[in-house]
C-alpha cells in the first residue's frame, strides 16, 4: 500500500510540474506589434543611443542616454525633415 501511494504521490507531482513548466512558458512568446504609424509611451526608464539633429544631420550620439518613464517614442515619418 506504501509502494503504490509513493508512486500516486510521484505522478501526481510528475504532472503537476509539467502543468506549472507549460502555464509559465506560454507567458515567454508573447509579442505585441506596434503600427508604424503609432507613437508608443516608455513604461521603465530606458538606457540607449539616440540620433540628434546636428548643424542638419542627424548624428547618433557617442554616449548612452536615459530616457524617462513617460517619455513618447514616435516613429520618422512623423518628423519632418528640414532639409
Amino acid at each position: 500500500m506504501l509502494a503504490r501511494k509513493s508512486q500516486l504521490t510521484q505522478r501526481t507531482t510528475v504532472v503537476l510540474s509539467f502543468v506549472l513548466a507549460l502555464g509559465f512558458a506560454s507567458g515567454c512568446a508573447r509579442v505585441v506589434l506596434v503600427p508604424e504609424s503609432s507613437p508608443i509611451r516608455l513604461a521603465a526608464p530606458t538606457t540607449t543611443k539616440v540620433y540628434a539633429l546636428v548643424n542638419s544631420e542627424w548624428t547618433r550620439s557617442t554616449n548612452s542616454v536615459v530616457i524617462p518613464e513617460g517619455w513618447y517614442c514616435v516613429p520618422p515619418s512623423f518628423v519632418e525633415d528640414e532639409r
